[in-house]
């Protein structure tokens, strides 16, 4: 069953809604050059194009919603918890002031929380923004993946596959982060220790297009190669031993078996010659 779009969801965090403010917070209008960055936002790229668009919007039709804040340690000056892109774009507006909430008692998590939520509902996060955000989750505020996928509304799964982009070369991120392939493309490399193989890949994906299913197969086929390579080296190993044995011994040797477990069969030709065997064992 799929959840919701969002766990918790970000009205119910932070009560957005005019009508539904609390008393610990209040609409008011803070200059510009008051308010900070959230420290806490776990997005690294905003689009400056779409900022444009939004800063026109602002312009034209004003600001549908305000900003999320609380108050900063410094006094009279304030810290983002939501609405980054609204306060950016409001400055590119050329606004010197913004409508904002000013939301009381807020601890770290709380912000940081806030701030991935907003951004996973409006989808300003890029994947490898999204899967550091949730490896954040995990190592500074000691989340699991279950917990994670509460806050967030999305399946268990889907944090583990996200978190799985982190460990692709920096590079084949930046390209998921550039949309030259997608996360699908990514979480089927991350299977592959190989960097040198990883980017062979990379590189025919690019130049081929390949979709998802095409690389799952070359991968497929790649996995399964080494599986044979494995076998194959077993096989020339079992032979080096059996020979040893058999030159030690002076006998008929088999070797039958896995790398695991199996049996050694020693040949005799006489009641003498097992005697003789025998006494080459060291007991």
């Amino acid at each position: 069953m799929q959840k919701k779009a969002l766990g918790r969801g970000l009205e119910s965090l932070m009560s957005l809604s005019t009508n539904r403010i609390s008393p610990e917070e209040v609409v008011v209008t803070i200059p510009l050059n008051k308010i900070k960055p959230n420290r806490f936002q776990p997005r690294n790229k905003f689009n400056s194009e779409k900022l444009q668009e939004l800063a026109s919007s602002i312009k034209k039709h004003g600001l549908a919603q305000p900003i999320l804040v609380t108050a900063s340690i410094v006094p009279g000056e304030y810290e983002i918890i939501a609405g980054e892109r609204r306060y950016r774009a409001s400055k590119l507006a050329g606004n010197k002031d913004i409508k904002a909430i000013v939301k009381q008692s807020v601890n770290e998590r709380q912000r940081f929380d806030l701030a991935l939520i907003e951004n996973i509902q409006r989808e300003n996060l890029n994947p490898i923004e999204e899967a550091k955000a949730f490896k954040k989750l995990m190592e500074e505020f000691g989340n699991t993946h279950e917990q994670i996928s509460e806050i967030v509304g999305k399946e268990r799964s889907v944090i583990s596959n996200s978190l799985r982009l982190l460990s692709l070369p920096e590079d084949v991120k930046m390209l998921i982060v550039d949309g030259k392939i997608t996360p699908g493309h990514g979480r089927i490399l991350a299977g592959i220790e190989d960097i040198d193989k990883i980017m062979v890949i990379v590189d025919q994906i690019l130049n081929k297009k390949l979709s998802v299913r095409a690389v799952e197969k070359i991968v497929s086929n790649l996995k399964n190669n080494k599986k044979i390579v494995k076998s194959e080296k077993y096989e020339i190993e079992l032979v080096h031993l059996k020979e040893e044995i058999q030159r030690k011994l002076g006998t008929k040797v088999n070797v039958i078996g896995t790398s695991k477990k199996g049996k050694i069969e020693i040949h005799y030709y006489s009641l003498e010659d097992l005697e003789r065997i025998i006494k080459g064992f060291k007991f």
